[in-house]
């Protein structure tokens, strides 16, 4: 008689998540897409690797240790291997469960961990104080004194200070209005999601956002009490955190009343497009409204713009919504509309560019070095613009692209087809919406 395969340890740490490791085939087929694994080499440092890991420690093969905590924050969580998995092993929910497990043994410490605790406890879901913390951010920055504090820092704060983004102009980061009307012909109501980091540092991709699904014919809602997704904590092993967050933010959509919640960052709608699985029954009517923005105007038909762009743009597909949402082309389709563009490919686009969240703070080394293989395929073609529709990847590539000596800027799909829809108007001798 064939022995029985083994179990999982009941109340083990793993046990919840040791049927989804069951999925796993070892074909491999996941080893030449991960980050990790293409820098390093190591069979333990692959999905392949980590999942056999998982499935030992659930088993009580293995003990919960440090080799544990350590490969699955090496792990960016760029669900690559998702794509390239013919057994739907669904990697990103087992990486976030050990995670979380490795949280509850408390096998993290150092400064990485300080870092991460302050900015996503103290911080992020927390409009008020996150916006006091970019103001003085700006300030530093408008008076040079990051410049002049930085050989004085020791070189793990240099790193730090080195990666901290350029704060926007303070015109930039006002709020939007609760309510944008529709342009032309009336063709719904959508809700918008501004999300936390967006407003104080990317406030331009937010309004251009506004202005685009206006000009589309879409009344556009900002629902107050809206907030942070919860995607970074999720993946930092507190999914009790996140879900607070998620129940926050169907709540907030739930009154709006919208035909759908649009999302202009990659991961920001990863994780409200998995509000069903966080928050069973509740969050199921979010997870089934959101939609990333060139999704929605793509699926909508966009209304053609007319304002020539000239020039030619590298678009690069966020890891989270090529392989979390599985949305590739209809960015690509809004890019090719707008006339005088050039979308032009590069040979690597679908890989992490080394940002996921805040892991080039926590792992700078290795984030670098994820960066410098996606920066060498961009040179190589040399475009006028890089597009790519997520905030950490726009961070990343922008500061990489600047350290390069790349011409090209960085910017999200919508503004550029923003650009275009406000060259028409000007061009008609229209202005635009006075909150502009």
């Amino acid at each position: 008689m064939a022995e029985a395969p083994p179990t999982a340890i009941a109340g083990g740490p793993l046990a919840s998540i040791y049927a989804g490791t069951l999925d796993c085939v070892h074909c491999g087929l996941c080893l030449p897409v991960c980050p990790t694994y293409r820098e390093t080499g190591r069979e333990i440092s692959s999905p392949r690797g980590r999942v056999y890991l998982m499935r030992a420690i659930a088993e009580g093969r293995a003990a919960l240790g440090p080799l544990l905590a350590e490969e699955a924050y090496l792990c960016l969580g760029c669900r690559a291997c998702e794509t390239a998995c013919p057994s739907g092993v669904r990697f990103g929910e087992l990486v976030e469960g050990a995670r979380a497990a490795v949280e509850r043994a408390e096998l993290r410490g150092g400064l990485a961990k300080r870092v991460e605790a302050l900015a996503l406890r103290e911080l992020l879901p927390r409009p008020g104080r996150l916006r006091r913390a970019v103001d003085a951010l700006a300030l530093v920055q408008r008076l040079r004194l990051d410049r002049a504090l930085r050989p004085l820092l020791p070189r793990r704060l240099r790193e730090l200070a080195d990666a901290a983004p350029r704060v926007p102009a303070r015109r930039e980061r006002r709020p939007l209005p609760a309510l944008v009307p529709a342009q032309g012909e009336r063709r719904g109501r959508v809700g918008l999601f501004v999300g936390c980091i967006m407003p104080e540092l990317f406030g331009a991709v937010n309004a251009a956002t506004a202005r685009v699904l206006a000009r589309n014919g879409f009344e556009v809602v900002v629902p107050p009490g809206q907030g942070c997704c919860g995607a970074l904590h999720a993946h930092a092993g507190d999914p009790e955190f996140a879900r607070a967050l998620a129940r926050r933010n169907a709540e907030a959509f739930r009154a709006a009343a919208v035909d759908a919640v649009v999302v202009n960052s990659a991961g920001c709608g990863a994780a409200l497009r998995e509000a069903g699985a966080w928050l069973p029954g509740e969050g199921a009517a979010l997870a089934a409204a959101t939609r990333d923005v060139c999704e929605w105007l793509d699926a909508a038909g966009l209304r053609p713009p007319a304002g020539r762009v000239a020039g030619r743009v590298c678009y690069d597909d966020p890891c989270h919504l090529a392989h979390g949402q599985r949305v590739r082309e209809a960015p690509r389709r809004v890019l090719a509309a707008i006339p005088g563009l050039e979308c032009v490919p590069h040979a690597d686009p679908t890989s992490c560019c080394g940002a996921a969240g805040i892991y080039n703070l926590t792992h700078p080394a290795m984030s670098e070095a994820v960066l410098a293989r996606k920066l060498r395929t961009l040179a190589a073609v040399d475009p006028d613009w890089i597009a790519s529709g997520n905030p950490g990847c726009l961070m990343q590539l922008g500061a990489g692209a600047a350290r390069s000596g790349l011409r090209a800027r960085v910017v999200h799909p919508v503004e550029l087809l923003d650009l275009s829809y406000r060259q028409e108007q000007a061009a008609a001798g229209r202005s635009e919406p006075r909150w502009t």
